[in-house]
């Protein structure tokens, strides 16, 4: 999976209850949640309609709470080098949540989180071949990256200088300032904005699906809310912003 350094490389649900999960994204987004394996410790794939992946789903456990985890979308930034992007991070301001560990026939790993303690994954896979859970237009995967934050400026400089990116255009947005859009190798990949007072700073990922309307209607039947859109955005998108079942909090895109 090594990609070229701070390319998203995989999604992770995070979720008390995987079946209940399965059932709630299979109807929204048309996605094929597998099985739990447990040569990976019960961890499952997200499968796509074309046979490719959109992720996975770790199952949370009683102990994950008691440490302060929750239902949660994470993302995963590829690296050169786990060990010397982890140490760079500490020396940035950041945290290490979970110690660089092998995972065998996937890669190597660690949880950190930026100065304002927002969490991601950054990883070395294993096997040569480039992960392809994002995309620009592609329906099923991921399509857009944004990071609310409690300083932007901060953010900014935090995650050009550790993983390569830089920043592109900015839309204004009134009160909450601008939308910073953030780019890797030429490709737009997400932004990143002023979190709202009451909201607290995270990643939020925007899957792509055939249709908005029909996904919301999904999300209603299924147990999931819906807390922001539908809403058009600047390039004829329309989004929409919503909770599933177990608490975690997702984001869909698509026409």
């Amino acid at each position: 999976m090594p990609n070229t350094q701070g390319d998203f490389v995989w999604y992770e649900l995070v979720t008390p209850d995987p079946d209940g999960a399965r059932r709630f994204y299979g109807a929204v987004a048309g996605w094929q949640i597998g099985d739990a394996l447990p040569e990976f410790g019960g961890y499952r794939m997200i499968g796509r309609s074309d046979g490719g992946f959109a992720g996975g789903v770790l199952q949370l456990t009683d102990e994950m709470v008691s440490h302060g985890a929750r239902p949660i979308w994470l993302g995963y930034i590829g690296v050169d080098d786990v060990d010397a992007t982890v140490a760079s991070i500490e020396q940035a301001g950041g945290k290490a949540l979970m110690p660089a560990m092998d995972v065998e026939q996937v890669g190597r790993m660690a949880m950190v989180a930026d100065p304002q303690g927002v969490p991601f994954y950054v990883m070395r896979g294993e096997s040569d071949e480039s992960s392809d859970v994002f995309s620009t237009d592609a329906i099923g995967r991921c399509g857009w990256n944004e990071l609310a934050t409690r300083d932007q400026k901060a953010a900014l400089d935090f995650y050009t200088r550790q993983f390569g990116w830089t920043a592109g255009d900015a839309m204004p947005m009134g009160d909450m300032g601008d939308y910073q859009f953030i780019e890797q190798d030429g490709t737009m990949i997400g932004a990143i904005m002023t979190a709202a007072p009451a909201n607290p700073a995270r990643w939020r990922f925007y899957f792509r699906v055939a249709d908005v309307d029909a996904a919301k209607t999904a999300v209603e039947g299924n147990g999931g809310t819906i807390t922001h859109g539908p809403q058009e955005v600047p390039g004829g998108d329309r989004i929409l912003i919503g909770n599933d079942p177990q608490g975690a909090e997702f984001a869909l895109v698509g026409k």
